[in-house]
């Protein structure tokens, strides 16, 4: 490995005595996964107060406890849940918005300052959200703006972390890689149940404070440690990047540019389909947790925050176990079908069963967050990162930010309409709310056939998956 007198990462500026010679690709690349896996994981954890202080703010219920529920005005009244649910699309509008600009503008600055300004301001506006029960604000225009203004700096979050994990990280193997990697998803929904609830008691403001603070304190770790690609500490490229001349390979370079843009267009539809189910299930578990009586009792606002949290637990272990197995079969599409239709009888069981006891209840919500979240983390990560280091992108390798915003920019049209939907279906039952996730369900699996046919193809041709070679992974 050679070295280059390049400029170094920032902490390496606090940290002179600290060169480059004296520290292996493979600690940096660690390093790196750990900072962007807690970058994002903040991010998360952010956002998961809405849903924990849902059943809090939302209409009233009948509670085994002392004393009744109160609610929030404007959100306890009888169209409160179409209100939360608006609430939802706000924030998750202005994301998705907000995506394809953040990927553009992600391409053309220092990757590690616009991530550090967008989480310095989600920290901000996620602590003005809190701020409303202090100042006793009731006005449900002060909630949507904060809500906006943090979908539009949130979207900096995505295409920021994965444009930086791909300067680091070759193809080869990086479906166990993101896999494990984009676990930060489900962790810091976990994180964030158990801040929220359980500083819940003391207030709901306090689960918006504590999330705020925590963004702000791990942006600070990302302004003074990230390096955003091997050449700022002084590595050579990991990315292969390759001359074109567009006069001579004019007809081949717009063919492969047409086909990835054929690939693109089905990743974001299948996007859209997948997130309208993993959102959904992030705004507006704990409030179904809340109001479904398990075992004929009706839980705890803390109680319900927390239990929320095994949904998420399953999709660690789901988004680690697909992109194992993607790595083993090389199908990355295949895999997730096969997560996405055996999803399908998981929430049906959830829905008839998780309330017979809180064992029953447990282990339903794990496997339904396994099978669910363990496409959603392999198609948001692995194939992302695949297509923004094609040939015709990896002139610029940073062109990545771009192209992973684009794919989860429209994905996220779903995320926006998925906990919207729910606000106004569930005041019909919620089998209808269910039955709308496992519509979006198939419609991913028909985005993703397309993929896996062209995978299956080229498996067979290549030999790959003769049972020696079966045998042999």
């Amino acid at each position: 490995m050679q070295f280059k007198t390049s400029s170094l990462a920032p902490a390496l500026n606090y940290f002179p005595t600290l060169k480059p010679p004296h520290k292996t690709l493979a600690f940096h690349q660690f390093s790196v996964l750990i900072i962007t896996f807690l970058a994002y994981a903040s991010f998360h954890a952010s956002r998961k107060p809405p849903s924990i202080v849902k059943s809090v703010l939302g209409p009233t219920i009948q509670s085994n406890s002392s004393s009744a529920d109160t609610g929030w005005d404007p959100f306890n009244g009888p169209h409160g849940a179409h209100r939360l649910g608006e609430l939802d699309l706000a924030f998750l509008s202005a994301y998705s918005i907000g995506m394809y600009f953040a990927g553009h503008v992600g391409d053309r600055i220092d990757l590690r300052l616009f991530l550090v300004f967008g989480m310095m301001c989600s920290g901000i506006l996620t602590i003005f959200f809190g701020l409303g029960y202090w100042f006793d604000v009731h006005l449900l225009g002060y909630f949507m703006a904060v809500q906006v203004l943090c979908g539009l700096v949130q979207s900096i979050g995505w295409p920021c972390v994965v444009a930086v994990v791909g300067n680091w990280f070759e193809k080869e193997k990086r479906g166990l890689i993101m896999g494990v990697w984009s676990s930060h998803t489900s962790v810091g929904n976990i994180i964030g149940s158990v801040v929220a609830s359980g500083v819940l008691e003391f207030g709901w403001g306090w689960s918006f404070v504590v999330p705020g603070v925590l963004v702000i304190l791990v942006g600070i770790l990302v302004f003074l440690f990230l390096p955003v690609s091997p050449e700022d500490l002084g590595f050579e490229s990991l990315v292969k990047e390759i001359q074109m001349n567009v006069e001579i390979n004019g007809i081949g370079i717009w063919r492969e540019k047409w086909n990835q843009r054929k690939q693109v267009f089905l990743e974001q539809r299948m996007q859209m389909s997948i997130q309208l189910v993993s959102y959904t299930f992030l705004y507006w578990l704990p409030f179904y947790i809340r109001h479904t009586a398990v075992a004929g009792v009706h839980l705890s606002h803390k109680t319900a925050g927390n239990l929320s949290a095994i949904f998420d637990i399953g999709g660690v272990f789901g988004g680690i176990l697909a992109g194992l197995i993607s790595d083993m079969i090389e199908a990355r599409a295949v895999t997730s079908i096969a997560f996405l239709l055996l999803s399908v009888p998981a929430l049906v069981f959830y829905r008839v069963y998780g309330s017979l006891s809180m064992v029953a209840n447990i282990l339903l919500m794990f496997l339904s967050g396994l099978l669910v979240n363990g496409p959603y983390s392999l198609i948001t990560t692995a194939v992302a990162t695949d297509l923004g280091t094609q040939t015709v992108i990896r002139g610029n390798s940073r062109a990545l930010a771009t192209v992973t915003a684009i794919i989860d920019g429209t994905g996220s049209v779903g995320a926006a309409l998925g906990p919207l939907l729910a606000g106004y279906i569930s005041t019909t039952g919620w089998n209808n709310v269910f039955l709308m996730l496992i519509f979006a369900i198939f419609c991913a699996t028909l985005f993703l056939i397309r993929i896996a046919r062209t995978e299956i193809k080229g498996n067979l041709n290549e030999g790959k998956w003769s049972l020696y070679s079966i045998g042999t992974q």
